[in-house]
């Protein structure tokens, strides 16, 4: 459903892709005048570049040649002008690029900030977290940077040899065809270029996402690396990845760098034949002496935006591999989204499934025709083998996945007909591992209630006997509790997250083994808040340790995505199947752990 979707398109034409950048051209679109004011700014400092050395052929044939003085001080106040003009548009240019590049990046940031927030799960369960950071700063970065510094390039590249033609031709034809004549032989040498840099760099962006991706993995999972103490290991595979970066990095520098010398001497080959030609020219009387300075002035500065254009295109072709990555994100299908006659209604808690079928992977199902119902305040545990679908189900019922047949009920209404904001704030999650933002508590409790004041959250963190260890921390309510909630136990961190739930007051709640990993102490309050905030709610409770929910409403057991048995913990005892040998099995290896724990003491 969702594959990578940064990996490399060997299919992709390795040049340059105008329908890639079109992509992104509705991020600039906001600041298309800012722009247009740039070009213009551009073509004017273009056409005073250009313009320069035709006044100093004036200056030469009229002042210097014939020794007079004739016009002279109206020479000096216009050239001078030039200049101040000169100046002016330099100043704008800068004021400009700057403004389009940081509102592109805003825009683009934006965009695919909100693009990612509304990928369903599955998209992050098959592209690794430190590509996706990879593309929206450092590839955002390289883009906005196209976008305004780049174009600030070209446009006076080419505006500049426009217009250098244009005053070459006015000078003397003969001289200008040899500019004309070499614009051929560049355009043959840039299109052979851009092929063969464009490939190597699609794959060094490919490698700066894998070695991002790799490095985000690694800091995750810091303290199971120094437990294995494998950290020579994966230093020695950093290592490997980092050197095939630069090996493809340099090779596609170096292709790049050549390209420069070889403008560079197509154009001092054209300036030499200027010189003869002129100086020939000079001798037999039929060039003047201004003439031909101007126009090896104007050879030397032709080829300079030449320069430019070749590096602004190896620049362009090397950010294309960035742009294409990006763009492809943006037009990633968001399959999970909302009716656009989606209701914003509250939820009363009736569930059914309704001959569900589900798989992460087409052809390999998790749940095929699956039934159940749950009445509106009703505890319903799933009991399980791992791999059985017990979190499929919730992860279903909230909309992270959808069935691929079959329907899903709530209060008889098919919940795709719900808006998915109003169906996922009524349906809150107890999760094994809660994740904490680096933020302070209070302001982690009131996540999904921004509006909740700070006696609503003292309220709910006494509910879920919270309130009294937050008062212990350093900064009480204002502490700030690290990543992931690091600087806090897992206890206090589960204990958090409940009064999280409480101030959401969601009508149904699924808990997935929320005690596990706690001292007994702190899996008292844990439990004595669960139970708080199970009563009068349609309750999920995906049980690991079945001593915690015989006194659920009903249990069911699932195999293979299907239920094989249903019942109190009484009736399931009494059949003696399924249910009964796994709460013997776990019952008894409790016990085992139990004595073996006080012969160690």
């Amino acid at each position: 459903m969702y594959g990578p979707v940064y990996e490399d398109r060997q299919e992709h034409k390795a040049r340059f892709d105008l329908k890639v950048w079109r992509g992104l051209w509705r991020f600039v679109s906001h600041y298309r005048w800012h722009l247009l004011g740039l070009v213009l700014v551009m073509i004017l400092v273009g056409l005073f570049e250009a313009t320069f050395p035709y006044l100093t052929k004036y200056a030469i044939d009229n002042f210097i040649v014939r020794k007079s003085l004739e016009n002279f001080w109206k020479f000096v106040v216009l050239y001078f002008g030039l200049v101040v003009f000169q100046a002016l548009n330099t100043y704008l240019l800068v004021y400009l690029a700057w403004k389009i590049e940081n509102g592109f990046t805003f825009e683009l940031r934006n965009g695919l900030f909100s693009k990612v927030m509304d990928m369903p799960l599955a998209f992050f369960d098959k592209n690794q977290t430190g590509a996706l950071i990879s593309r929206v700063m450092s590839d955002v970065q390289r883009i906005s940077t196209i976008m305004s510094w780049q174009v600030v390039d070209f446009v006076w590249a080419f505006s500049t040899m426009a217009f250098i033609v244009f005053y070459m031709l006015k000078l003397d034809l003969k001289l200008a065809i040899f500019v004309i004549l070499s614009v051929p032989p560049l355009a043959l040498a840039s299109n052979f270029f851009q092929v063969q840099i464009l490939k190597r760099f699609r794959i060094v962006r490919k490698l700066v996402a894998d070695i991002t991706g790799l490095f985000n993995e690694h800091l995750i999972g810091a303290k199971t690396i120094k437990i294995l103490a494998v950290e020579s290991k994966l230093e020695d595979e950093f290592v490997t990845k980092a050197e095939e970066l630069k090996r493809t990095a340099v090779s596609a520098a170096a292709l790049s760098a050549f390209y420069t010398p070889v403008v560079v001497f197509i154009g001092n080959l054209v300036t030499a034949l200027i010189l003869v030609s002129g100086g020939v020219g000079v001798s037999e009387g039929t060039v003047t002496l201004g003439t031909v300075i101007a126009a090896i002035s104007y050879s030397i500065q032709f080829f300079e935006p030449i320069q430019q254009l070749a590096r602004i295109l190896a620049e362009v072709i090397s950010a294309q591999a960035s742009a294409e990555r990006i763009v492809e994100l943006l037009a990633t299908p968001i399959e999970i989204s909302d009716d656009v006659n989606g209701l914003e209604l509250g939820i009363e808690g009736d569930v059914e499934f309704e001959n569900v079928t589900f798989g992460y992977v087409e052809g390999q199902e998790v749940l095929k025709n699956f039934n159940l119902k749950v009445r509106k305040g009703e505890r319903l545990a799933i009991v399980g083998e791992t791999g059985a679908g017990k979190t499929t189900i919730v992860s279903l019922l909230a909309r992270f996945y959808e069935p691929t047949a079959g329907r899903i009920l709530i209060d008889g209404l098919d919940y795709r007909r719900i808006k998915l904001s109003a169906l996922r704030k009524q349906i809150g999650f107890v999760l094994q591992t809660p994740h904490l933002f680096n933020d302070t508590v209070a302001q982690n409790i009131r996540y999904g209630r921004p509006d909740a004041s700070i006696d609503d959250i003292i309220v709910a963190a006494k509910l879920v006997n919270a309130h009294d260890f937050i008062l212990k921390l350093e900064d009480g309510y204002e502490t700030i509790v690290g990543e992931g909630g690091s600087k806090l136990s897992t206890g206090q961190r589960q204990l958090i997250a409940l009064a999280r739930i409480v101030l959401l007051n969601p009508k149904i709640l699924v808990l997935d083994e929320a005690t596990s990993s706690v001292d007994p102490y702190t899996e008292h309050l844990i439990q004595d808040a669960i139970y708080k905030l199970l009563h009068g709610r349609t309750s999920f409770v995906i049980a690991h340790r079945l001593s915690t929910i015989r006194n659920a409403d009903r249990i069911i057991v699932i195999e293979h995505g299907r239920i094989v048995e249903e019942g109190n913990h009484e009736q399931l005892m009494k059949l003696r199947g399924k249910y009964y040998n796994l709460y013997i099995k776990q019952f008894v290896h409790e016990k085992e752990s139990e004595i073996l724990g006080e012969y160690k003491l």
